[in-house]
């Protein structure tokens, strides 16, 4: 008998919970080893753009007992990255019940192994957050289905939840309060470590559940985080006015006035921090040839990531659909604000992405060029390029091109164009143009994203806000004017 590692290739994985931020990482690590995998989703057809061509999706629910069974048929390891922390009240009953079915269903469809993400924190008074997530794995583990549960603590990695609430808070206060939770202990691990310890799970010998408690290489509080967050950052921070009674309820709404988190998620960052999260069993340092990095390494690296890749996965994907995520002003990812808007037309992706590689130039912008000239004008009087540049050829387009005064940063075929501002800005900006099959013809978003330096660059995204209504409306009816036109040129020619 092949053991697993001979496996291979050969064997099914499935993933609970691709669409989130562990699993949308682990995902490409997995297919890039040459895995067979199959995730779940609720909306299979809006999540297939994002797995590679041999990735099986389907539509499954953990709460249908019927729909889940179905999933996993043929599945050797399973990874269970579910929770229903957006979903209100009574998210213990339905973490429950999931992990319930869940389990029964694996036990029925011969499951080998399930491999969980659960907290490190601990305490003798856990919140009903962490107490669910450790129940979770404990119902895993009693299905009868060998299980490994990793207990974790804060991840920080570009797009995680407690590094968007570290850097919410270090670059929006010079001045910080800091309450009783700032002061607890935790051990940080690098996001990469953690999809090291999943990824070597598949292969670790096991005839029995275990339970490993991981970290890296650092104890810190809270507050040592923000500071060499800020370290980094060049930021000059003072910590000050201890705050000794400042309850969670209060430290929830505190964090929703000054970082970007949702007042679910902001809830689950306060619970998880008012209880120590540190290793006390050393048994994963012993069983996995990981090391994992300190605390420094972690920031810099998460910092430079985010830069790079644009968030390559970010915490908010899994609370796409909620309506907390959505204000006035655009919506927050991190200390970015994004603003974007989505058609559907009637026209193949081939169709659309035509006249958005023509973008710019002697071409123009679809919409409002009035209104684009004027703002290269003002570049131009504040030293910036403007639009003079315009572009090296009217529609052929690579990667590093210039395009009056933004730069192509990411360049695929008939699917997207990320354009990076080069202009004066209190900032820095990206504007993505993405398109997609739909069963009507495509669906195509266009999508401004601005990273704000300090209070400047606020008051910037709130004046320039209110005309991108009137921007990205244009360009769409520009966009299906050029179409249009573009049809009737290939009929005539």
């Amino acid at each position: 008998m092949k053991d697993d590692k001979g496996r291979q290739g050969e064997r099914l994985i499935l993933i609970i919970g691709a669409s989130g931020y562990i699993g949308g990482r682990l995902l490409p690590l997995l297919e890039a080893g040459g895995e067979r995998i199959r995730c779940t989703a609720r909306h299979p057809s809006l999540f297939q753009h994002r797995v590679g061509p041999g990735t099986e999706v389907v539509s499954a629910d953990v709460l249908d007992s019927g729909s889940i069974q179905a999933a996993l048929n043929g599945v050797h390891t399973a990874y269970y990255f579910v929770n229903s922390l957006g979903s209100g009240q009574d998210f213990e009953e339905l973490d429950r019940q999931a992990a319930k079915n869940f389990g029964e269903a694996a036990l029925q469809a011969g499951v080998k192994r399930i491999i969980y993400l659960g907290s490190l924190a601990r305490g003798e008074s856990l919140s009903s957050y962490l107490a669910s997530r450790h129940e979770v794995g404990q119902l895993l583990r009693a299905s009868g289905v060998p299980t490994i549960e990793f207990r974790v603590s804060i991840v920080i990695g570009s797009g995680s939840l407690s590094f968007e609430m570290v850097k919410g808070v270090v670059e929006r206060l010079p001045v910080m309060i800091t309450p009783r939770w700032v002061r607890s202990m935790a051990q940080p691990i690098a996001v990469e470590d953690v999809l090291d310890y999943l990824i070597q799970a598949l292969d670790l010998p096991l005839t029995d559940s275990v339970v490993y408690e991981i970290g890296g290489a650092d104890q810190v509080s809270y507050g040592g985080i923000m500071k060499e967050y800020a370290r980094q950052r060049g930021l000059r921070r003072i910590v000050l006015i201890p705050v000794p009674v400042l309850s969670p309820r209060l430290s929830n709404l505190w964090l929703s006035l000054i970082t970007p988190l949702y007042t679910r998620v902001g809830r689950k960052v306060i619970e998880e921090a008012w209880s120590d999260s540190t290793v006390e069993d050393t048994r994963a340092l012993e069983t996995f040839s990981i090391t994992p990095r300190g605390l420094s390494e972690s920031i810099s690296r998460a910092m430079t990531n985010e830069d790079r890749d644009m968030v390559t996965t970010h915490w908010s994907d899994a609370l796409a659909g909620s309506s907390e995520g959505h204000h006035w002003w655009g919506i927050s990812y991190g200390t970015r604000r994004v603003d974007s808007y989505h058609r559907i037309l009637c026209y193949t992706p081939e169709e659309v992405f035509a006249p958005i590689k023509c973008i710019g130039g002697e071409n123009g912008w679809y919409g409002f060029n009035w209104m684009w000239k004027i703002r290269g004008a003002m570049d131009r009087l504040m030293g910036g390029v403007g639009v003079r540049r315009g572009r090296r050829d009217p529609c052929d387009m690579r990667e590093g091109d210039a395009i009056d005064f933004w730069r192509v940063e990411k360049f695929v075929q008939d699917r997207l164009l990320l354009l990076f501002a080069e202009m004066k800005l209190p900032g820095r900006a990206w504007l993505y143009f993405e398109v997609g099959p739909h069963e009507e013809g495509s669906e195509v978003r266009m999508t401004a994203v601005f990273d704000p330096f300090g209070i400047w660059g606020r008051a910037y995204w709130f004046m320039i806000y209110p005309f991108h209504y009137l921007v990205f409306n244009g360009m769409f009816r520009g966009l299906v004017q050029a179409i249009e036109r573009n049809r009737r040129e290939s009929v005539s020619g």
